[in-house]
């Protein structure tokens, strides 16, 4: 069951017509051409901006009276993203949004998006395996294990509750550290890395009471997060000996 603003998304006309879906797999009408495919979007999605499709034109270097069946994916990508924003949707669904696209054409997209998240409080969800793109423009993190939801909370709230630290002492690690929520542990050398669940205040609090050599917060991708926290999951990358 899938609502919005309370109201069952299912057959509902006037909620779906607030909302567009870019699926990883574009699919348009067999011969159609942007022209088409736009005409198309304009009969059933009122909101259809006619002066900001021209205006894009600019952003999306495509020809719009060619078969789109011609196009490759990028474009193709490229023509559903300038059709889809010009909708002028309350909520934008993607799944893997920027595959197919080069560097260039992925700043682009993401910088409209963003213009349209911060003038008209457009939400948008994504679906992506690339998590250090997301990184960058998502302010609220879930990630899913076999269909469930294992962790949502805000990325800031997930980065500032797991640490990664570079640490060394005059012999061994000692015991006391067995005492934090230590995810992983990788020695090089009189180096350890390790990963903490927990507040990094804290952590470092408890690590400076045993005297160490080195003691240093480093910074945590959302990938390192993901691999971490689902660690218990098959997920974890394992020292491996051939």
């Amino acid at each position: 069951s899938i609502t919005v603003d309370g109201q069952q998304v299912y057959e509902n006309v006037s909620v779906k017509s607030r909302m567009f879906y870019i699926p990883d797999e574009i699919y348009f009408f067999p011969q159609a051409s942007i022209n088409d495919m736009k005409k198309y979007y304009k009969s059933i999605y009122p909101s259809f901006d006619e002066v900001r499709f021209q205006k894009l034109r600019e952003i999306f270097p495509l020809n719009a009276k060619k078969g789109l069946k011609r196009f490759s994916r990028g474009m193709q990508k490229q023509a559903a993203f300038w059709l889809g924003i010009c909708l002028r949707p309350d909520i934008m669904l993607l799944d893997e949004p920027v595959d197919g696209l080069d560097p260039v054409m992925r700043r682009k997209v993401w910088s409209v998006l963003l213009q349209d998240v911060a003038e008209r409080e457009m939400t948008v969800f994504v679906s992506s395996h690339n998590l250090r793109e997301l990184e960058d423009v998502c302010d609220h993190v879930g990630i899913m294990h076999e269909g469930k939801i294992i962790i949502e909370r805000s990325l800031t709230e997930l980065q500032s509750n797991i640490v990664k630290l570079q640490v060394a002492f005059e012999g061994e690690l000692p015991e006391e550290v067995n005492k934090l929520n230590v995810l992983s542990r990788q020695q090089t050398g009189r180096i350890w890395i390790l990963i903490v669940r927990g507040n990094q205040q804290e952590i470092l609090s408890s690590i400076k009471e045993l005297n160490p050599l080195l003691v240093d917060a480093l910074p945590l991708s959302l990938e390192e997060i993901f691999i971490y926290e689902l660690g218990g999951m098959d997920y974890a990358v394992k020292n491996i000996v051939l």
